[in-house]
């Protein structure tokens, strides 16, 4: 949250959904890391694409992805949450250009280029022999069988919406905090929890009026399938940036930006003198080779030597 707080824009940010059919989700139960990723890149270049048509706002923008696979009862329902400032650079990096005030861009046009850009991308990893298909799908590993099946969809329409805009960048993190690290459910929608019997809460989006909110009960291994669905892939980053937000852009497009803006970045506190307590640092990216929480195990200044012999692989157990 400290890392995003630095890279909040004084402008209106929006929050865009994209979702995928129900039938094509069912191939993403069996090929997560493959579709999954074809998800993210298809729905950052579809906002990228439209938002740089000189018909539509013509800038550069930038975009936190957050991918969800879950729906309110734990069912397999991949999406992705999109949180973008509400605007960007222009083409030639010289101004900021500002979205129309509390519209960031048709999602009729989003929906129709999305679906093409990832439907075409599923074709490609067919042809590239990366999809796998069981039960009465299994028919589909042929192409051309695939293709007629495919055919549907590119008629029908996709579900993507975007919400109204956030409050504020402040809302931006209090989103971020509540759904990036969270998995499937949260403690708080859980009523009871027994040997056999799970029960929790959830939202019948079907009922159009009254009250949404029901409590459903599981068997204890039912709730623990439906759990595991939602467990990514080893070494799947679920929380991705594209466009001026891209990692290895981000400090200098966020520097510009301010400057174009006339804001400048708020100043950290910063130890005065030798004597001052040294505050423990954190560590933000997990452990690159089991993807756990890292921990600092020793803080040393600029030329004192380190008072651990151990290799560091150690130092990461």
């Amino acid at each position: 949250m400290e890392a995003r707080a630095e890279d909040l824009l004084p402008v209106e940010y929006f929050h865009v959904v994209f979702t995928l059919p129900a039938e094509i989700a069912q191939i993403a139960y069996w090929n997560k890391k493959a579709v999954y990723g074809l998800l993210f890149k298809a729905s950052a270049e579809t906002v990228m694409t439209i938002a740089a048509d000189p018909k539509r706002m013509g800038a550069r923008v930038g975009m936190t992805s957050v991918l969800h696979t879950w729906g309110s009862a734990l069912t397999h329902h991949p999406h992705i949450h999109m949180i973008v400032p509400g605007g960007g650079l222009s083409p030639d990096g010289t101004k900021w250009v500002a979205c129309r005030p509390g519209f960031f861009l048709h999602v009729r046009v989003l929906s129709r280029l999305f679906r093409r850009l990832f439907l075409d991308g599923l074709m490609d990893l067919h042809r590239a022999g990366q999809l796998v298909f069981f039960g009465d799908m299994a028919g589909l590993s042929a192409a051309k069988a695939f293709t007629t099946w495919l055919a549907p969809f590119r008629k029908s329409e996709w579900v993507i919406y975007a919400k109204p805009p956030f409050g504020g960048p402040e809302a931006v993190l209090a989103y971020l905090s509540r759904y990036t690290h969270r998995v499937a459910i949260s403690n708080a929608r859980l009523v009871s929890a027994e040997a056999d019997t799970v029960a929790f809460r959830w939202k019948d989006y079907r009922v159009k009026s009254g009250d949404r909110q029901k409590v459903m009960r599981l068997t204890t291994p039912e709730f623990i399938r439906r759990f595991l669905i939602h467990v990514l892939p080893d070494g799947f980053h679920r929380i991705r940036h594209y466009g001026l937000l891209a990692s290895s852009t981000r400090k200098a497009n966020i520097t510009k930006i301010r400057a174009l803006l006339c804001v400048q970045r708020p100043e950290r506190a910063t130890a005065s003198g030798p004597d001052e307590e040294i505050i423990p640092l954190t560590l933000r990216e997990p452990c690159p080779c089991c993807g756990g929480p890292m921990r600092i195990i020793e803080v040393f200044r600029r030329g004192q030597k380190p008072m651990s012999r151990a290799p560091p692989w150690e130092w990461a157990a």
